[in-house]
């Protein structure tokens, strides 16, 4: 089975107003520089004083990540959290350098993944021993049931714990590496959702430590690293997917028919807006059922919303003016290839008031 394009393909960051100054920055002036975005008053954006486009000095972070990487870790063993995406991606080359082969990245299938997600990472990770756990049946029997966005995203946040746990025993790792980033903090402690690394996390845990070197950077800031470090660009520029996975796509329970539907529908829309427009981010997500019409028969199939954004760090977002002709081309790809679904919308919303994901 073929990849998605929009799994390694035409990621190259887009040309964006920049925005960001880095929360930690601090300049030679009377002036300290807070975050520049605030969870507050509906997360508008914050202004901030003089020099609008510090960034994190990208070498330096590398050296110092590394020494505190080898300082927590000690002489123990360490699983990380790889998913393939920007942010494990660049804990885990920081980490292969600090404690080298006392890392045990380890990749868990949850059933909640993108269309050939699972053989991609296998194949561009094989080479760091990667442990790929199949745990499809455990994540989405614990999900049964479940509608209210933050109980799923607990839900998931503990099952990963609990997988990473038992991999752990059999090896005597003691500690977990993680990706968390600045963002997924504000957002988990700001209220606003639980990622999965964070607010979703089982308060009783058997890891001694949880180590998090990146947990002070956003986004394109991330991206910089793993340029320094040399990763390749699918990887640096990779759109951003989800902790929770397709979870957090299917707005109310989670099951398998809806998993297969928004699964195929996120492959038709990466397909067709990734090459043409470079986003931040584009998918597709199940609101619910609606009436429709297919061929003569009245249909009450499935709602699928698209939604395209553009962004530099996911604390805000743009929608993408995407042409009425190519919408008309992602619906009718989306009805013809998936019988289930009765309609396409787009969604138009920025982020805020909306968030990017829909749970």
């Amino acid at each position: 089975m073929e990849e998605s394009h929009g799994d390694l393909r035409g990621f190259r960051s887009p040309v964006l107003p920049c925005y960001t100054v880095s929360p930690r920055v601090q300049v030679a002036t009377d002036e300290t520089f807070t975050p520049l975005y605030r969870v507050c008053e509906g997360m508008q954006r914050s202004k901030v004083g003089r020099g609008e486009q510090l960034m994190v000095q990208a070498d330096r972070f590398v050296r110092e990540a590394v020494d505190e990487i080898a300082a927590e870790a000690g002489h123990h063993r360490v699983v990380i959290a790889l998913s393939g995406g920007v942010d494990s991606s660049v804990c885990a080359a920081l980490a292969s350098r600090a404690i080298g082969d006392r890392l045990i990245p380890i990749y868990v299938d949850t059933g909640l993944m993108r269309k050939g997600e699972t053989d991609r990472i296998a194949r561009m990770f094989g080479h760091l021993n990667l442990r790929i756990i199949h745990a499809e049946d455990e994540f989405i029997s614990a999900l049964a049931g479940i509608t209210d966005p933050e109980k799923k995203r607990k839900v998931i946040g503990e099952r990963f714990i609990r997988v990473f746990e038992r991999e752990a025993r059999k090896t005597g790792a003691l500690f977990l590496l993680q990706g968390t980033i600045y963002p997924d903090r504000i957002e988990s402690e700001g209220g606003i959702k639980s990622h999965h690394n964070v607010g979703g996390m089982p308060v009783e845990i058997e890891f001694e430590k949880v180590i998090e070197p990146i947990r002070d950077l956003y986004k394109d800031e991330v991206r910089e690293v793993a340029g320094a470090l040399g990763l390749p660009p699918e990887i640096q520029h990779r759109m951003p997917f989800p902790g929770p996975g397709l979870a957090v796509r299917i707005v109310g329970e989670v099951t398998r028919e809806k998993l297969e539907v928004v699964r195929e529908a996120n492959w038709i829309v990466e397909e067709e807006l990734v090459d043409r427009y470079l986003p931040w981010q584009c998918f597709a997500a199940i609101l619910g059922l609606g009436t429709g019409v297919k061929g003569d028969n009245r249909v009450h199939g499935w709602i699928v919303s698209v939604r395209a954004v553009n962004s530099r760090d996911g604390m805000t977002a743009d929608p993408i003016e995407i042409p009425y002709d190519v919408l008309g081309i992602v619906a009718s790809r989306i009805t013809s290839e998936i019988p289930s679904v009765a309609r396409v919308v787009y969604d138009i919303t920025p982020k805020p008031p909306a968030t990017i994901e829909y749970e």
